[in-house]
């Protein structure tokens, strides 16, 4: 019975040598998606720290323009008053 213990030793080594190869691929396929992992989550840093200097950029630039709009009621407060003194004054002349 030394031909088929022969037989199944023959056998073990090779499914311990695919097994010992499946490892390897799965070892490998996991360093890449560890790999990816890690880039993206720096990519998504890089992109949150950007976007948190674009966001404060445009907050600074809303606030120059607040500060520089005009003040309209004091415009239509003006205006009105122009209009009435126009109108006083063509009444003035008849």
């Amino acid at each position: 019975m030394t031909v088929p213990e022969a037989s199944v030793a023959v056998e073990l080594e090779r499914l311990r040598g695919t097994v010992a190869t499946g490892f390897a691929e799965v070892k490998g396929s996991l360093a890449v998606l560890v790999e990816r992992s890690t880039r993206n989550e720096r990519d998504l840093a890089q992109l949150r720290e950007d976007t948190g200097k674009e966001i404060d950029e445009l907050r600074a630039d809303v606030e120059a323009l607040k500060k520089g709009r005009w003040p309209l009621p004091a415009i239509g407060v003006l205006t009105g008053v122009a209009g009435a003194a126009t109108g006083v004054i063509s009444l003035m002349q008849r």
